[in-house]
């Protein structure tokens, strides 16, 4: 297990415990004592750490380096009906977005979602997350095809933007970016889609536009990250703390301001610390949501999508 900065407290508890049962294993000892007690300040200061989280600290557990990424939510969540699709028909695979057919406690849907990689090689191979247009034509070429078999759509989340290169640009980002979001507001089947990681500018957008919207506990969603707001603002990324805050991107904020409709409950310590109950939530939403969907006619359908982006931003002075 990593740990971020303020985790430390409970990095040093963790260890007293497992030296405690050690000691309990190689020696005559009676430890279960001190092993409850260790346990007890442990289970304490965890609470204390988590239901105090700044802004900041909420956009570092997102990023976890433990914390489980889309393809695993659908190896948990569909098991061996997952059925992968690859290519936009126009240029190539993008590897940094996946998609395909698969199960979720029954019901189909065409599942799509950005990846990101586990370790240095899988971090290149899947450029951190980050989609080429190609990978945008490739979520829209899947959507359609969802659209032309009646099937509901499923969107995971999870990147720090869509990737900023040159080649990228010349390829049309912004274009195939714009164009999934026009597609999504009329597609004619139900759309779920959950933050479960990162939700970074157009690129969160490029498939982010749903009938039901729902983040994670601790995931983040904004129109920029909070370092590349510090470095616009004030010239430098010291000021990421102030910036978080100022963004109001975490999932309560996002919710409070009516941009997403729930927000997922996560175990104690993210996900990461419990993945097992964090994908069965996570299923069960879906699920939830689906149920909300599945009987309205598809001009109703559109109709409401259409109503909940356009009453978007509204405030009064």
């Amino acid at each position: 297990m990593e740990y971020l900065d303020f985790e430390l407290p409970i990095k040093e508890l963790e260890e007293q415990l497992e030296k405690c049962v050690i000691i309990g294993k190689e020696s005559d000892v009676d430890v279960t004592p001190t092993c409850k007690e260790i346990n007890k300040k442990l289970v304490e200061t965890k609470k204390e750490i988590y239901k105090n989280l700044t802004a900041w600290q909420r956009v570092q557990l997102s990023r976890h380096p433990n914390r489980p990424y889309t393809l695993d939510y659908i190896r948990a969540i569909c098991g061996d009906t997952f059925l992968e699709l690859h290519g936009d028909r126009g240029f190539k695979d993008d590897k940094a977005m996946v998609g395909g057919l698969g199960k979720v406690n029954g019901q189909s849907f065409m599942i799509i979602g950005q990846q990101k990689g586990f370790n240095t090689k899988t971090r290149q191979y899947r450029n951190f997350g980050m989609a080429n247009p190609e990978g945008y034509r490739k979520a829209l070429r899947l959507m359609k095809m969802a659209e032309k078999f009646g099937i509901p759509v499923l969107t995971l989340v999870d990147t720090p933007g869509a990737y900023p290169g040159l080649e990228a640009e010349e390829r049309g980002q912004g274009e195939a970016i714009a164009r999934n979001i026009f597609e999504m507001v009329r597609l004619q089947v139900p759309i779920i889609t959950i933050i479960v990681g990162e939700g970074a500018s157009g690129g969160a957008l490029g498939i982010g536009v749903g009938d039901k919207v729902y983040m994670l506990e601790n995931t983040w969603y904004s129109v920029i990250s909070p370092e590349s707001c510090s470095s616009i603002l004030w010239k430098s990324w010291e000021y990421k703390e102030r910036a978080a805050d100022a963004l109001k991107l975490t999932s309560s904020d996002m919710k409070k301001q009516k941009l997403v409709d729930d927000v997922i409950p996560e175990p104690l310590g993210g996900a990461h610390y419990d993945r097992e109950t964090t994908f069965k939530t996570v299923a069960e939403y879906i699920t939830k949501g689906y149920n909300e969907l599945k009987d309205l006619s598809t001009a109703e359908l559109i109709a409401q999508r259409m109503d909940k982006y356009s009453n978007m931003g509204e405030y009064k002075e």
